[in-house]
């Protein structure tokens, strides 16, 4: 049996992920193609409540490296029980955010260390990364309007916070995209939702004719 795929939606508030989960995955089996939707932190029943604990918790919240430890957690589920699994059988599997969030978000935005995150994804993951990971980018005007439109009952605790923090985790992507261009595709997300899933399907294009 051919293994599946892996891909990866990364990006900031705002960036359009979710509909582009959706948008690609009808694109890909309209080609035939078994496909998985799922999300980060999430996707199966123990992530899913780590989710809960980690966006919508009473009080104050949680520090960086709490944060990073529960999203290590949930992720390392996540692997186990549904895109491991997913992939073995021959699906695409299309995960809205995965460890490139912990990166920005607990990194770059909380100032913790690249190193220590990749250690929590070696331990707890394996180190799975995706084949593809599509990094969708859009001006902050655009991410704002976006924004509220979809926050009009309030936001979760990540993505109200302060903006010199969502503007470190749109660099630190940045960052991650100039470093390693191979596992990138950066995607133009200013666009309509149709546009932008043009190019997201143009950048899978090698991933299809392997």
């Amino acid at each position: 049996m051919t293994k599946g795929k892996f891909i990866a939606l990364e990006g900031g508030e705002g960036a359009g992920k979710s509909t582009q989960a959706r948008l690609v995955a009808e694109a890909l089996r309209a080609r035939g193609l078994e496909v998985v939707i799922t999300r980060e932190p999430g996707g199966t029943q123990g992530a899913e409540a780590i989710r809960n604990l980690v966006l919508h918790a009473e009080g104050e919240g949680w520090g960086p490296r709490a944060e990073a430890l529960l999203f290590a957690a949930a992720r390392s589920d996540h692997v186990e029980k549904l895109i491991r699994p997913a992939i073995e059988r021959g699906s695409w599997v299309i995960c809205d955010r995965y460890l490139d969030s912990s990166r920005a978000y607990q990194g770059g935005g909380g100032g913790l260390s690249d190193a220590d995150i990749r250690t929590l994804h070696a331990i707890g993951s394996e180190g799975l990364l995706p084949d593809l990971t599509l990094l969708f980018e859009v001006s902050p005007e655009i991410s704002a309007t976006r924004l509220a439109r979809r926050d009009v009952d309030g936001t979760d605790r990540i993505g109200g916070r302060e903006a010199a923090y969502h503007t470190r985790v749109a660099d630190a992507f940045s960052r991650f995209a100039d470093a390693e261009p191979a596992r990138f595709a950066r995607i133009d997300g200013n666009g309509t939702p149709e546009e932008t899933s043009a190019l997201a399907m143009a950048a899978l294009e090698q991933l299809l004719s392997a």
